[in-house]
């Protein structure tokens, strides 16, 4: 049996695998020591679009909107699925007693870590690594500390509402303004006000008056 380290990238797997002493090479992973660590490359799972939930929405209708999901569906990215097959093969091994979360510390690496988990089907029970530093003695004092995920439930719900969020004003703004200005129009939750302070600032800068 062994425990099951899920790093966000590759470089922070090795750093952590070298730590463990886990230095053999598997199919996108490392091993030993009790160990096996792999890694995710950033997101591997992510929203479905409108029209994988209903094809109804392939169509862009302004009598469809707002689109309100009873529930936000998940899918595998299609051009990261093989290394999503590696780490749903290893969540799920026979092998592997206990998982550890070591995506970035942080809501976004909660997220991508809890999405994986979920889409993967895993029940094993499920440790939190949280770091700030990747130097070798951050690495060994957070795995002499780690912390039971669900401590970590209230940061996945915020992520998660963020991401739901981004994605109901998202894909229900820019179709609504495509439709009615004829011409496609992205628009996003952060995306959108943020390109707005710089047409404003540039505005400014192109009337300002010496004096």
């Amino acid at each position: 049996m062994h425990t099951l380290v899920v790093a966000e990238k590759p470089s922070v797997a090795r750093d952590i695998a070298r730590v463990l002493g886990a230095g053999d090479r598997g199919e996108n992973c490392l091993m030993g020591g009790g160990y096996v660590v792999t890694w995710a490359l950033g997101h591997l799972v992510t929203l479905k679009e409108p029209q994988e939930l209903d094809e109804r929405y392939k169509k862009w209708r302004a009598q469809d909107l707002p689109i309100l999901p009873a529930r936000m569906e998940t899918k595998v990215i299609r051009k990261t699925s093989a290394q999503f097959k590696s780490v749903k093969s290893l969540l799920n091994d026979k092998e592997t007693e206990t998982v550890v979360c070591a995506t970035d510390s942080g809501r976004e690496g909660e997220l991508i870590f809890r999405y994986i988990y979920e889409q993967a089907g895993c029940k094993k029970p499920v440790m939190r690594l949280w770091i700030s530093s990747m130097t070798d003695e951050a690495i060994r004092a957070g795995f002499d500390a780690l912390r039971p995920a669900s401590d970590y439930d209230a940061l996945y719900a915020s992520a998660r509402c963020r991401a739901d969020a981004d994605w109901l004003i998202g894909m229900n703004a820019t179709r609504a303004y495509t439709l009615r200005y004829n011409v496609l129009l992205s628009v996003g939750r952060v995306q959108t006000p943020t390109l707005s302070m710089l047409v404003k600032r540039r505005k400014e800068i192109d009337t300002f008056v010496p004096q």
